[in-house]
This record gives structure tokens, C-alpha cells and sequence, in this order.
């Protein structure tokens, strides 16, 4: 790693590090977050919902949201794409909507 990245990395603060292992028909699924402040503004993020019962490509991600590699992109079921983003809140509220939508149709 560069000194010049060593040194940002080093300024980050993860704020936020929670994970939820699910029980019941979702039994081995994970909810994932993680976000990283730089003391002003949130500068990096990871948001995921895994399930390796439902997708076994890209590490059982079902639907991910993040912006490392210095772009924001949605991974969804092995796919990766681009994705708007406006805020960390907004972002945070559309996994949770996709999420629970998906296991709507999952319970149907």
C-alpha cells in the first residue's frame, strides 16, 4: 500500500459495522453494513443482504451496494452495474425497500 494511501486509510473511521445473521425460513442469510467516515462525510460504504441458498455467485451477495473501487455499483445476483446515487440514507432505505420486496416474493 502507498504512503499516500496508508495515510487516508488511516483518517477513516468505520462508524458503522453491523451484522444480522437471520433465523427461520432465512436461516443462514446475512444483513451487512459498514461505513467509513472521514470525520465530515461518509467516504465509503458496503450495504449487503447474503444468501448463499439463493445465489451461490459473488460470495452468495443477493443484492449489495457499495463504492469502493471509487465508484458507487449495485451487485445482483453475480451482476455488476453502475448505480445513482444522491445520499448514504437514500441508498440505505432502497436496499432495505429491494430487500424486503424480495422476500415478499420469496414468501409468496
Amino acid at each position: 500500500m502507498s504512503r499516500k494511501k496508508a495515510r487516508r486509510t488511516a483518517q477513516l473511521r468505520k462508524i458503522v459495522d453491523e451484522t444480522s445473521y437471520l433465523g427461520g425460513r432465512r436461516r443462514g442469510a446475512v444483513l451487512k453494513v459498514e461505513v467509513w467516515s472521514d470525520g465530515r462525510a461518509i467516504v465509503k460504504y458496503s450495504l449487503a443482504y447474503i444468501n448463499p441458498r439463493i445465489c451461490s455467485a459473488d460470495n452468495g451477495r443477493v443484492l449489495r451496494y457499495g463504492n469502493s473501487h471509487g465508484r458507487h455499483h449495485r451487485h445482483f445476483m453475480g451482476t455488476v452495474k453502475p448505480c445513482e446515487f444522491s445520499s448514504y440514507e437514500k441508498l440505505a432505505d432502497r436496499l432495505q425497500r429491494e430487500v424486503e420486496a424480495r422476500w415478499r416474493r420469496e414468501d409468496e
